[in-house]
């Protein structure tokens, strides 16, 4: 399953971070769906029935335009049926946060919205899972490796600038996950809602031993395009997307991330599980500390530790952990 994500860009990093190629090869940076970017809140310890960031074909929302092309939205996390018949939609009566991609095609819910196309992405840094031990639950904070150089300045996030192109985004790379969305109207009127659920699969070799579901991941702009085109690529055929892949990588952090009321750096934070103290940073943890310190969504007050050189797979795992130690301080500097 997945329960907590978090997503601290802004919403103009968030538009930055989502350039994507069309179909004809011409890089393209999404707008925001009119309204929505006042909804989206950045979030370290985002919850189901809050706002997210999705990026979703701008031929839901106007029928002329090409299904390629790509808009961001926020929705809120927990599908809520168009044919649900009570006006308030806490009201419902199971959850929707998650849908196992094995019933989608059994389960109203999920079957209506997948046939008509109504494919999304969800967009976070990444998100948390809780790992059973004998006595209480350790969580973990689950992201894409990062490949940013540990020299290179976190603030240069908008560099590579191709003449008529957006800038290619160098920040942190977001997370990037199927799911299905649904537009529900309360019966007596009112404001359309858009919400989704996250499409979970198995978990992946390397994170069974924390949980044994894990989101369904899009790995790379192709995979990215063909959930969301769905004007070319049917709903069966992009139900083949839904794998379970083995390229996130993880840290352990504290469990004040257990309560969704605590908002603040301390649950990205990377935890050593001995000592209860920071771990040695590694390039993705130091590269989220730093994006983290930059600017949105809070300033927090966090300190830094140097990396010592490590060989082979160890290596590659403090990496990850480091790149986020980069971002967290770098907001402290700048509060």
């Amino acid at each position: 399953m997945c329960g907590r994500t978090a997503c601290t860009l802004a919403p103009d990093e968030v538009s930055r971070a989502c350039v994507y190629r069309d179909r004809r090869g011409h890089r393209r940076q999404p707008r925001w769906k009119d309204g929505d970017r006042e909804k989206y809140r950045p979030s370290y310890n985002k919850s189901p029935q809050s706002m997210s960031p999705v990026l979703v074909s701008q031929r839901h929302f106007d029928e002329s335009a090409p299904a390629d092309e790509c808009v961001l939205a926020s929705m809120r996390w927990g599908l809520i049926p168009s044919w649900f018949k009570e006006n308030d939609p806490s009201k419902m009566q199971y959850s929707t946060s998650n849908c196992r991609s094995e019933n989608i095609l059994q389960k109203k819910s999920y079957k209506d919205p997948l046939l008509k196309g109504q494919r999304c992405v969800i967009l976070a840094d990444g998100f948390y899972e809780w790992q059973k031990l004998e006595k209480n639950k350790q969580p973990f904070f689950i992201y894409f490796p990062q490949t940013r150089t540990p020299d290179q300045d976190p603030e240069d996030h908008q560099t590579k600038s191709v003449e008529g192109a957006p800038p290619e985004w160098t920040g942190w790379k977001l997370l990037t996950m199927a799911g299905l969305f649904d537009c529900w109207t309360p019966p007596d009127g009112g404001e359309a809602l858009y919400s989704y659920s996250i499409i979970t699969v198995n978990a992946s070799p390397n994170l069974q031993s924390i949980h044994n579901r894990m989101p369904a991941v899009l790995d790379g702009e192709e995979e990215v395009r063909r959930w969301l085109d769905f004007g070319k690529v049917k709903s069966l055929d992009a139900m083949s997307l839904l794998q379970s892949k083995n390229i996130l990588t993880f840290h352990p952090v504290s469990s004040v991330v257990n309560n969704s009321r605590n908002n603040n750096p301390e649950c990205l934070q990377p935890l050593d599980l001995n000592s209860k103290k920071e771990p040695r940073p590694t390039a993705s943890s130091r590269m989220m500390t730093s994006w983290l310190s930059s600017g949105s969504p809070s300033k927090s007050k966090e300190a830094g530790v140097s990396e010592r050189k490590e060989d082979g797979k160890a290596k590659k795992k403090r990496e990850s952990s480091g790149t986020l130690q980069q971002w967290l301080q770098k907001k402290a500097r700048t509060k």
